[in-house]
């Protein structure tokens, strides 16, 4: 960033003149997820776990929000629940798999160990157990069998505490969970992926009646509870159908949203709108991954346009009230997997396995750009605790842009947005 002391001259009328204010909104930590994939393809190869401080969940861009999948997801090696055994409705044969006691929970004690701020840990079931659902399969159209407060859905309830109740043996818990991972995933015919169908009705009485009082009556009671985690275009009818149930909503504190298909959802009309109809729940971005659409390469080695599209996602989505930003990998092989499904994607951190080397990707350096953002505040300029003031600013544009930057209590400065560029100014305010 930028060292110069901010003078008191005023910002030239002819550049583009940002005014820094303080936010007041809560602000929830930003992250990454770590599916077994990761382990797959790096965690077990001592170069990466030799340096997976550098690039890993804290130490080189200090992440500090941690997505974990409950149970298998596309990127695993294969399907598998934590509840297999058939019509085991009181889940004795409830069981963590090597996937997590091998991989996913080693990765979380050493990211503790490094971290320099606390890890906050979110957990996201893709799918329920086959015998649960109504296709008998993991992947395709399915929901659960019959209504919500029958045996199944108190089950399925049940499922998620006995997850916490696993990870908490390891010392290991978590600040929320979601309901599903997209759960209009599992409205589709022939889904290629693990998957369970919710409409926001069934999501909103399954909460109300299974999934909401089995958190509050166990010793999790403290983790928060994230509705929908799938695309921002089914907001704002989502949370009005769950939310407005004085019920469901006593127990949630907040929205997930992906950003796959933002493309088709303007931020005004979705999120913006979510947050002044329930300004009361937070707006947190779950998931988002490039090289995901049909039409792509998947793996862009080196390729810049992909970072400044990270940027430009979280600083719009803080700008549009949302408290915290989870991209999808941690790290990828060469191809963007494993992934037994083949949906590959691409990911900050690649990892070529044949020569036991890493590549760190634009997406990782952008993302480094949002490590000084504490919680506590939101919005692309923030006040730290400390006394300093952290902006950043992203120019998507292939030419230099002009601009000023005005802090009322200490002056303004002029500087250079170069082409395709991200910066962050770092200032601190008088006592």
């Amino acid at each position: 960033g930028d060292k110069r002391l901010l003078t008191p001259h005023p910002v030239p009328s002819s550049s583009v003149s940002i005014s820094i204010v303080q936010a007041a909104a809560a602000q929830v930590p930003w992250g990454q997820a770590v599916p077994a994939s990761w382990a797959g393809s790096c965690w077990h190869r001592q170069p990466c776990r030799s340096q997976g401080g550098k690039f890993g969940v804290c130490r080189g861009i200090e992440y500090n929000l941690v997505r974990v999948p409950m149970a298998s997801t596309d990127f695993s090696v294969r399907l598998y629940t934590y509840a297999d055994a058939e019509d085991d409705f009181e889940l004795r044969h409830f069981n963590l798999t090597e996937e997590d006691t091998r991989m996913k929970i080693p990765i979380l004690q050493a990211a503790q160990v490094v971290a320099k701020r606390p890890l906050s840990l979110y957990a996201s079931p893709w799918t329920s157990p086959v015998w649960m659902k109504t296709n008998g399969a993991m992947t395709g159209r399915g929901t659960l069998k019959g209504i919500p407060g029958d045996k199944y859905h108190q089950a399925w309830a049940k499922y998620f505490i006995r997850f916490l109740d696993e990870y908490a043996k390891h010392n290991l818990t978590f600040w929320a969970v979601t309901a599903g991972n997209e759960p209009t995933a599992g409205e589709i015919v022939f889904y290629p992926f693990q998957c369970l169908g919710f409409s926001p009705e069934h999501q909103r009485d399954f909460i109300a009646r299974d999934l909401g009082p089995a958190l509050a009556n166990s010793s999790h009671r403290h983790v928060q509870l994230i509705i929908l985690d799938d695309q921002r275009v089914m907001l704002p009818y989502w949370a009005e159908v769950v939310l407005k149930d004085p019920v469901a909503s006593s127990y949630i504190s907040g929205i997930g949203i992906h950003w796959y298909l933002d493309f088709l959802a303007p931020i005004d009309l979705t999120l913006s709108i979510t947050h002044h109809l329930f300004p009361d729940y937070f707006l947190l971005s779950t998931e988002a991954s490039t090289g995901s659409y049909f039409w792509e390469p998947r793996v862009v080695l080196g390729g810049w346009e992909r970072g400044s599209k990270y940027s430009h996602s979280i600083l719009t989505n803080l700008n549009n009230y949302v408290t915290g930003w989870t991209d999808w990998n941690l790290a990828l092989d060469m191809e963007g997997g494993p992934n037994w499904s083949k949906n590959y994607v691409d990911s900050p951190v690649i990892v070529d396995s044949s020569k036991d080397i890493f590549y760190k990707q634009p997406m990782f350096y952008h993302l480094g750009h949002f490590r000084f953002h504490p919680r506590g505040l939101a919005h692309s300029a923030f006040l730290r605790p400390d006394g300093a003031v952290v902006l950043v600013v992203l120019n998507r544009s292939p030419m230099d842009v002009s601009f000023g930057v005005s802090d009322p209590r200490v002056g303004s400065i002029e500087a250079v947005a170069p082409g395709d560029s991200i910066q962050t100014f770092l200032w601190t305010q008088p006592a």
